[in-house]
């Protein structure tokens, strides 16, 4: 599959761009960035060609099958639609837009050009994570399920941090809720079941307190931050549910978010080629940010509001 990368900040450079060089189903057909420089660096580190400018846009999708995406979920939204346009499956980001009609606007391209599309949930490609995930779903159905609790707890924006992503002004803007939220809700709706209500509260920083109401009966909890202080930090991704089936903790993380990546992309090139559908494409992506804009409906008036 020719793929070619749209983005060339911190996340498109350490993840998306080397993984696309090493996979064996994937030929790196190039790298597309707003700002040309940027494109043609980044580029030039694995051999390929760079394109900047709506022209180079255009020269990128024309020649190849597939576009990895890289770049804020704003943007994102409105490259997806035209990648899809012309021809291209689609390796999405999270979260799919930062407004639900763009996230449909995503879902209807895909559907009207035919196209695969897998949004990359961290959590859903990792080895032990997505091992245990589907342990947990084959044993037990979601309205089994009585509670779950999550955390994630970084600290880019904490005192000391040298994070590479504490210059997103994205994330500046949107907080935990929306940069580390849908990795939470990416594990959580598969094994509890659709949320149907949501009431959030503030906390310190970035800090948001989630309460969700599952379609199925269970309900859970998460929590979510980038401003952590950093000795509080550790360890800081978490997640257990418990129900008739006893209590169930998902292992720590302990692999570059590159072998993930390796194996979204092995489902993207399954989903094109007829194979099984990933349980993340973009319909799912964009309920995920259904959820997120309910919840962030819910941090302004202080009321639990509807999914």
């Amino acid at each position: 599959m020719r793929v070619g990368l749209l983005g060339t900040g911190p996340w498109a450079a350490r993840v998306h761009a080397p993984a696309l060089a090493a996979h064996p189903g994937v030929e790196f057909a190039g790298v597309w960035g707003r700002r040309p420089e940027a494109a043609s660096a980044l580029a030039a580190e694995h051999g390929v060609p760079g394109y900047g400018g709506p022209d180079g846009l255009d020269r990128l999708l024309a020649g190849v099958d597939a576009v990895s995406i890289a770049l804020p979920p704003a943007v994102q939204a409105d490259l997806a639609v035209r990648a899809a346009a012309a021809g291209c499956h689609l390796l999405l980001d999270k979260p799919v837009a930062l407004t639900v009609p763009d996230a449909r606007r995503v879902a209807e391209a895909v559907e009207r050009a035919g196209r695969a599309s897998v949004v990359f949930f961290t959590l859903r490609f990792g080895g032990d994570q997505a091992a245990w995930l589907a342990e947990q779903t084959v044993r037990t159905a979601p309205g089994e399920w009585f509670t779950a609790r999550c955390e994630w707890l970084g600290s880019v924006y904490a005192v000391g941090s040298d994070s590479p992503y504490a210059a997103s002004p994205w994330r500046h803007e949107k907080g935990a809720l929306w940069d580390v939220g849908p990795h939470a809700l990416s594990v959580l709706l598969p094994m509890l079941g659709d949320v149907v209500r949501v009431t959030a509260a503030e906390g310190p920083g970035d800090t948001a307190h989630l309460v969700f109401r599952h379609a199925e009966g269970a309900s859970s909890t998460a929590t979510l931050s980038l401003t952590t202080p950093k000795a509080a930090a550790v360890d800081g991704v978490s997640l257990e549910v418990r129900g008739a089936a006893g209590l169930a903790r998902m292992p720590e993380r302990d692999e570059s978010p590159l072998l993930a990546f390796g194996r979204a992309l092995d489902a993207l090139i399954d989903a094109a080629r007829g194979r099984a559908a990933h349980p993340c494409g973009v319909d799912f992506g964009v309920r995920v940010v259904e959820i997120l804009a309910a919840a962030e409906k819910s941090l302004s008036t202080g009321a639990a509001c509807a999914v």
